[in-house]
Order: C-alpha cells, then structure tokens, then sequence
C-alpha cells in the first residue's frame, strides 16, 4: 500500500510554518516569483479558516518563523562561520532573531483576524457582502503591508525579505515599482495572494468547473498583472548627458583575512592592479576596500590611485573608514571617499547596523565575541550632497542602505545615478548576496535610474533603469565588471510621494474593516 500525505490533517500551525518555509523560493537566488503570490494565497486561506484571533496570531508567528529562519540562515553565517561564535550561541541567536522578526506577520494574522471576528452572523448587508471575495483580500494586503512597513521602522528598521521584492524583474508586477514602490509590491502581491485564495474557494465549492471562475476576482487579478506589464514599458526618467564607463572592483577579499595585517599589503595591490588594469572613467571600489583608516593608507598608494583616474579624465571612488584615532577621542565613519580630477568628496554612511557598525548599550560582550574589527562608526548626517564626479550626480549608499527605500529616493531624486557600495563577505556563501542584488533592482525601477554595485565577493553588478540586470560578476572571483552606463534624470512618482500614499490607504482599509466588524458585532 503506499502512502499518500494528506495535508489537510496537518494542523494549520505546521501548514503555515511550511508555507512560509517555501516562500523564500520567491526570493533570489530562486526568484520563482509567482510563490510570492501563491505562499501567500495559502496564508489567507489558513487566517481566513482559523478558529479565533489566537489561533490566526499563531498562524501568522510561525508563517513568519518559516520564512526568517531559511530566509535569514545567512544571520548564523555570520556570527559563527565568519566570526567564530560558538555554534550554541549562534544557532540560539539566529532563532531568537527570526522569532522576533516573526511577531510582525504574528501581527498581521491578529489584525486580519480581528477585523473579520463577528462578521459571520452578521445579517447581509453591502459590507458583508464585499467581505463575500473583494474586501477580505483588500484587508488582508493592508495588515500585511503595515506590519512590514513597521518591520523596516521600528528599532531603526529591519526591511528584508519584504514580499515586494518577489516581484522584481521579470515579474510582471514590476512596473508598479516606480509608482508605489516596494512596499507597495508587497500590498499588489499580498492583495493577489487573497484573491487567489478566494478563486481557489470558489472553484472548489463549484466542483472545480472552470466556468465559475468568471468573476470580479478572476477580473481583478487579470487586470492588476496586465496593468504591471502595460506600466513597465513607460519611462519614468530621461538620459542625462553622453554614456559613462565604469568599472567596478571586486577583489574577493575574505572576511577572516581582510583585517589581518599581513593581508594588508596584498589588499592594496589587488585594487591597484583591478585598477590600472580596467581603467575606467568611474572605478568604484568596494565597502572599506582599504582596511585601515584613510589618514592611515601609504601615501603612495593613494597617489597612485589618483593618477589612474586623472589619466582617464575620471575619478575613483573607494570604500575606506574615515576619521581621527587618537587616545583622548577616537570616532570613524564607514566613509566612500572619491579622488581625481574633481575635488575630493566624501560620503559618510547614515543607516549605521545594529550590532555590526554600532553597539547598543550593554552588547560589548556580543561584538567582542564575533571580533567585529570597528564596532561603533559614527553616523553621517541625512542631508549630505550628492557627489558630482565625471559630470555625473551620485546617490552613494553603503551595504545595506539601500534597504530602506524612501531614505534612497530622497538622495537619488536629483541623481542622475546610484552607487552602492558593499561588503557581504560577512555572509559567506549564503542567501544575503542574490537577495541583496533584487533589493537592489527594485531600487532602482522606484527611482528610474541605474544601480552601480561594487561589492568585495559579491555580487558586483549594473542595474539599469527598468531593473534589469544589465550586467553581473559571478561571486568569489576576483575581476572587474566594465559597463557603459547612461545617467537619468527626471523624478517618479514614488520619489514625489514615497511611501505615504500605500500607507494612507492601508490604514484606511484596516479602519474600515475595524469599523464594520465593530457594527456586525453591537
């Protein structure tokens, strides 16, 4: 006899733990972007199913666990293949770190739940029969998208894995990026997931008869993935001035050698020679490339680096801590400094990390025992000039800056190309590098202008205007990526109004169904 599972007598608990689990896929490397939609699809159905608020909260916690701990697994490659915490310790704070990213979707199913609780006897009305298939996916998609939007706000924000970035490029629910941005993917790809859910209910209760299926959700979801594609072709921002070529360094420095001093020396030549080798009119190097504070590097290798770039007209752009180290008062900043035939300019990094470039109060202990090498940067200020280098006006952002989509928009506005500069060999060979590469894409569609990425092991890439991978280097290898590139300028809508107007709509979404359960219920 053999054995057939039958998920349906799987509780609701391990049916979302696995659905989240398998969520990741939507994310790169795996970009299988309609799990974005159909991971969610299942969560609605099981929220939409629980028994009460504590069994929907529960849905939603270990939905969320599922997801964070295969999702943010590159969390434990850093803190024990990277810097030498006991395995114990490492499997213990990576756990705890995915739990508490998972009170958010905890938060989502409670709010979902609520809304929805004593609406069942509620007699027919205009309200309840929207909740019949379009409000509940509507209020579904505004407590998601609010619980992800207080992921990246709360404690300075943790905005990874948000389900937007599913739909990078090549799906087909990209074009909405320039207008809503990646939090307003999340609320188009969640809303999708509850309509879904709803046409999988409608065709199961109509005997699986394909003609049923004809109705506002199958038109709903038709028009919403037409309407990305039709707005993917318009163009947001207009070229700027002649192409540029660049060349971006990637030296594959590892993380356990690149503070050595004995590796100090070799450092310097890799970016030399990936330098004077791929002469460029930008050369952008890495995140704190040069592993020693700028004041502190030879003299004739920074020389030497200026006269590449004033040879080829250009400048070069380098990674390097900045600031002064002295007994009395020592600070630095995790700095992007710029050298050659414009002034020198210098970009301090804002959006420092939490246990990585700044310490909490009573977390000593934690950074000692990773041997973190400069655990407490100072941050720069908010309102730093964009650089202005090869007649080009540069966003910089540094790791995981561009995270945080509404602080890059405001820089890049004025921009006519963005530059981000990192160093993931913190993260191995884990999920951190593909997964940065598509946040990096959907910043680029929001702002309609190319992303230049420099990393040390990956993965060094040039995003184009419309998201697309215009160009990449394979992870851990030691090359340069030399690429013509066309400045943009021009502002789109998302950079005009940023996140407010999904956010405005979400909460009025979420006040109504809050209102109307309170009506169903007196």
């Amino acid at each position: 006899m053999r054995w057939k599972p039958d998920f349906r007598r799987m509780s609701p608990i391990a049916q979302a733990f696995g659905w989240g689990f398998l969520g990741v896929a939507a994310f790169a490397p795996f970009a299988l972007w309609p799990l974005g939609i159909v991971c969610w699809a299942a969560l609605y159905l099981l929220l939409r199913a629980a028994q009460n608020k504590r069994q929907a909260a529960g849905i939603g916690f270990f939905f969320g666990l599922g997801q964070f701990l295969t999702g943010v697994s590159w969390v434990y490659v850093s803190m024990h293949d990277i810097g030498g915490m006991p395995m114990p310790l490492a499997l213990l704070a990576t756990f705890l770190f995915a739990a508490t990213l998972a009170l958010y979707p905890l938060l989502a199913g409670a709010g979902f739940a609520l809304c929805l609780a004593g609406r069942a006897g509620a007699h027919a009305s205009s309200a309840t029969r929207l909740d019949s298939g379009l409000f509940r996916p509507l209020l579904f998609a505004a407590c998601w998208l609010l619980t992800e939007w207080l992921r990246g706000t709360l404690f300075t924000g943790f905005p990874w894995l948000n389900l937007g970035y599913t739909q990078a490029p090549p799906s087909p629910l990209a074009g909405y990026a320039p207008i809503i941005g990646g939090y307003g993917l999340s609320f188009i790809a969640a809303w999708l997931g509850g309509l879904g859910g709803e046409l999988w209910l409608r065709l199961r209760n109509n005997a699986w008869h394909w003609s049923s299926s004809l109705n506002p959700q199958s038109i709903l979801v038709a028009a919403l993935v037409i309407g990305g594609v039709l707005l993917h072709q318009i163009s947001w921002t207009k070229a700027e001035g002649p192409p540029l070529k660049v060349s971006l360094l990637q030296g594959n420095v590892p993380q356990s050698m690149k503070w050595q001093p004995e590796q100090y020396v070799q450092t310097l030549i890799t970016y030399f020679q990936l330098a004077r080798n791929n002469p460029a009119t930008l050369i952008v190097l890495p995140e704190t490339a040069i592993p020693s504070m700028l004041s502190e590097a030879p003299a004739e290798f920074l020389q030497d680096l200026q006269r590449i770039g004033q040879e080829q007209r250009g400048n070069i752009l380098m990674g390097v801590p900045t600031g002064e180290n002295a007994k009395e008062r020592s600070w630095y900043a995790n700095s992007a400094v710029s050298m050659g035939i414009d002034p020198l300019q210098i970009y301090n990094k804002v959006h420092l990390v939490p246990f990585g470039e700044i310490t909490p109060p009573g977390f000593g202990w934690f950074l000692k025992m990773i041997n973190m090498p400069l655990p407490n940067f100072r941050a720069g200020e908010a309102d730093q000039p964009l650089m202005q280098l090869s007649h080009q006006l540069i966003a910089v952002n540094i790791c995981y800056e561009d995270i945080f989509g509404s602080a890059i928009a405001q820089r890049a506005d004025e921009s006519t190309l963005m530059v981000n500069m990192s160093n993931t060999a913190w993260f191995g060979d884990s999920l951190a590098q593909p997964q940065h590469l598509q946040i990096a894409q959907v910043r680029a569609l929001e702002n309609g202008r190319p992303m230049l990425r420099a990393t040390n092991t990956g993965m060094t890439a040039v995003i184009d205007p419309q998201g697309e991978r215009q160009a990449v280097l394979s992870a851990f290898t030691r090359s340069a990526l030399v690429a013509s590139v066309q400045g943009m300028s021009g502002t789109t809508p998302y950079q005009r109004w940023l996140n407010w107007p999904i956010i405005a709509v979400s909460f009025a979404i979420l006040g109504w169904g809050l209102f109307t359960r309170r009506r169903h219920t007196v």
